[in-house]
This record gives structure tokens, sequence and C-alpha cells, in this order.
């Protein structure tokens, strides 16, 4: 794998300790790039050591996943507003003034939530990974079904095969890359099986904050150039939805990745090369 390892940190923000990765050095420019609904920071790993040599690129863990504290108050912590709170702090905390974003997933819509709003003057670049500003019931249905009722295994083994299964769509990930996945994302439950390493009560953001999954108005107010990536397989974000993504607000630049459904691991040469060319324009 290209580059050196990322250095993990942890910061207080919005009341919660969070915990984030970085790669490259501190006085290059800065890049947010943030996960999944249930993922974690260091599924930006093979991009950002790719990017190092020219970006600063910090990955936060979402309150609630990996090793980010759990929220007190689940209603009041899982959402939009929060994150906002959570992504303003850690800027303040590690000097970033304006800054890129690469949001994969619920990243894409908390990223247009932001450039969309309060830092609509500092995102200068704004990648969105296969999601767009409303979400097709059958998918938040599919992801609700796993996402509520994380698997109990005896095994990292078994649970490296549930989220292949989970996950396929991804498309073709390296062996390598499976078993990170699985190392970085799981944790020991008392009976000494193992689990997802997220709060389950993540689920409830779809029924609670219906909103934040309503970006229209937030999508139609962002001045910065965007790049929307899309695996041609999505059944997150239709080619209907992305092609209007591509005609009102910033009119985003469309890129489709084939034999790939949601979302775009951006661990593929030609999905590296799609972010990091748009990110040096």
């Amino acid at each position: 794998m290209r580059g050196d390892p990322p250095v993990s940190r942890y910061a207080r923000c919005a009341g919660r300790e969070i915990h984030y990765l970085e790669w490259g050095a501190p006085d290059l420019p800065p890049v947010l790039a943030w996960h999944g609904l249930a993922r974690v920071g260091v599924d930006f790993d093979p991009l950002a050591r790719a990017l190092a040599g020219s970006w600063r690129i910090v990955a936060p863990d979402t309150i609630g996943r990996g090793l980010s504290q759990w929220a007190a108050d689940a209603g009041a912590e899982y959402n939009f507003a929060f994150y906002e709170r959570i992504v303003l702090d850690l800027c303040d905390r590690l000097g970033i003034g304006r800054m890129r974003w690469i949001g994969t997933s619920m990243g894409g819509s908390l990223g247009m939530w932001l450039a969309g709003g309060a830092l609509r003057d500092r995102i200068e670049r704004l990648v969105v990974n296969d999601i767009g500003p409303e979400l097709p019931r059958p998918a938040m249905e599919r992801i609700a079904a796993y996402l509520g009722a994380p698997p109990a295994m005896d095994t990292v083994g078994e649970l490296e095969r549930y989220l292949r299964e989970v996950y396929a769509p991804f498309g073709r990930i390296p062996d390598a890359q499976w078993r990170a996945m699985a190392e970085a994302s799981f944790r020991r439950l008392p009976d000494g099986r193992v689990t997802t390493h997220y709060d389950p009560r993540i689920a409830g953001h779809f029924a609670a904050h219906p909103g934040d999954w309503r970006l229209w108005a937030r999508f139609d107010a962002i001045a910065a150039p965007t790049l929307l990536l899309r695996g041609a397989d999505s059944d997150l974000l239709s080619r209907d939805m992305a092609g209007e993504m591509a005609r009102r607000g910033p009119r985003a630049r469309l890129v489709e990745f084939p034999d790939c459904g949601h979302a775009p691991a951006l661990a593929a040469p030609a999905q590296i090369d799609a972010v990091a060319r748009f990110l040096a324009e």
C-alpha cells in the first residue's frame, strides 16, 4: 500500500471524545474525509495514503462509531445538527479554515448539509460519494434492516464474512482490505463474542430526523465545485437523481464506476485518480 500509515488522535468536540486519523503533513492543505453511516474513518486509508503527499487528510469516527464516544442522548446527538457542532469544534482545534470535503454515503449527505449551510464559504471543493439529496425508501429499509440489529459472532473471521455479504455492493475489494475493515470495525461483547463497532441506536437517525435526508435546498445552495461519484449498480443513488444533481445547484460533475454498487470504496486506482484530479484542480 502506498504512503505512510495514519496517526491516531482524539479531540473533545461538542462535549464528546471524537477519534480521528490524520495522513500527510499538518502544513498541507486540509481535506476532511467523512465515512458512511455505520463505518469508520480508517475506511479512507487507501485513498488517504495516495493523497498524503499533497494533502493533510483528517478522517474522524462519527460519534457512536469506531473509537469515538457514544451519545448520551441518541435522539439529540445522532443527527446532522450535532455532527455539525462536532465538525466546527474539530476544525477549530486543528486550525482548519478552508478545506476540501470527501464524504461517502452519510458523509456525503453531511457534506451537502455543511457546504449548503454553515461551511458554505469554507468548503472549497466537495466530493459526494454515491448519495443524493433524497433517499429511496427500499434502500433505506435495506440499510435499517442490518443497522439496528448488529450480529454477534464467535470470531472476527465470521464477522469478516458477514461484512463481505452486507457490503458486497462496494464492488471488487482486495482480501487484505476486507480483513482490515473487519479488524477496524469490531468490538467484543461481555460474553466474548464480537459485533460491529457502532451504537445500534444510530439506526434511529432516519426516523427521528427525517429532514436530515431531504437536502435539495442545501444542495441548491452549494457554491463549491462538486464531484459526484456513483456506483453504476447503486440502489441508493439512482441515475435519474444523479442527473438532476448534475443539472441544478452546483451542477455536480458526475463520474460513474462500473461493477460497483453502493458505495465505491475509493480504493481502486480509477476511483483514487478521479478524486485526486478533482481535488488538485
